[in-house]
């Protein structure tokens, strides 16, 4: 039974890790970039769940869409106003797409931070839990009743991701411009467009996790970090710039820490990911299940 246990909470544990990854990994794929800013779009995402309940006085299920939708907004923000001088007009840029990519998204995540601690504060604020039960019993499983509900919504929109980028016009458009920019562009597709919805899809899904956890996590500025580490080590883990690697492998880690939790050492589970990351990158550098020159 304690297998079971831990299998279900590591794959809960997985979607949470996955919702953050993905959008890190369709901006790669996109821009081959990094974004060093994507942990500050959790933080905007918890803040905002957060501030939206408690200062305003609405219900969390309300305050849950439009941190969102927060998150969405600031993510089409910054592909507006800081990368899309990357792509549009700067053929000269092309040398150090790289080094403009790391300097002005870090230099982004250092402002949203000390912003959010200058206008709210350093101290750590407790977020609404969406359902008043504490405990669900299913079986011999017992499960936290927060991050339960966040787990199946996380599934949901996993699900309806995965079903727009394989299905839809525009998640068809997403794989063209990641492809091949250029011949997308020939073809008709409006690259521009699409990289803007990438940012606020990716902003979505991150504030999202957020403001999921922010029962949990009880959010403070710097807590974007941690989450921010881990899905750049899935992103390579499942394959630089592939959603359907960084699912897999998000999910994986999940598990993997879970066993390795209990029958190893609790105190270096997050450092699990660190050394599988190490012999992915040795044995099979483009990622668990990645293919070399394929993206999303």
């Amino acid at each position: 039974m304690l297998a079971l246990d831990l299998l279900v909470n590591g794959l809960i544990i997985g979607l949470f890790y996955a919702l953050m990854a993905v959008g890190l990994a369709m901006i790669f794929g996109v821009l081959k970039v990094v974004n060093f800013a994507h942990g500050e779009f959790y933080m905007v995402g918890a803040y905002a769940y957060v501030l939206i309940s408690l200062k305003l006085g609405v219900s969390p299920w309300i305050a849950l869409p439009a941190a969102a939708a927060a998150g969405a907004a600031i993510g089409w923000l910054v592909e507006r106003t800081l990368m899309r001088p990357l792509y549009s007009g700067y053929a000269s840029w092309s040398i150090m797409k790289d080094e403009y990519a790391v300097v002005v998204t870090f230099g982004l995540s250092l402002l949203l931070i000390n912003l959010v601690d200058k206008i709210v504060g350093p101290y750590p604020i407790r977020g609404p839990e969406l359902i008043e039960t504490t405990r669900f019993s299913i079986g011999p499983i017992m499960l936290n009743g927060q991050k339960l509900i966040a787990a199946g919504i996380s599934l949901a929109l996993l699900t309806g991701l995965a079903l727009f980028i394989k299905r839809s016009l525009w998640g068809r458009q997403i794989q063209a411009v990641a492809q091949n920019r250029l011949g997308a562009s020939l073809a008709g597709i409006d690259a521009t467009r699409t990289t803007s919805m990438i940012f606020a899809i990716a902003g979505l899904l991150a504030a999202l996790s957020g403001a999921l956890l922010a029962p949990v996590i009880n959010p403070s500025p710097d807590v974007g970090a941690f989450p921010a580490i881990k899905s750049y080590v899935i992103v390579v883990l499942g394959g630089m710039g592939s959603i359907w690697g960084a699912m897999i492998a998000a999910l994986l880690l999940g598990v993997f820490e879970a066993f390795f939790a209990v029958y190893v050492s609790y105190a270096y589970r997050d450092a699990f990911g660190l050394m599988l990351l190490i012999l992915v990158l040795i044995f099979r550098p483009q990622g668990l299940f990645g293919e070399k020159g394929r993206e999303v």
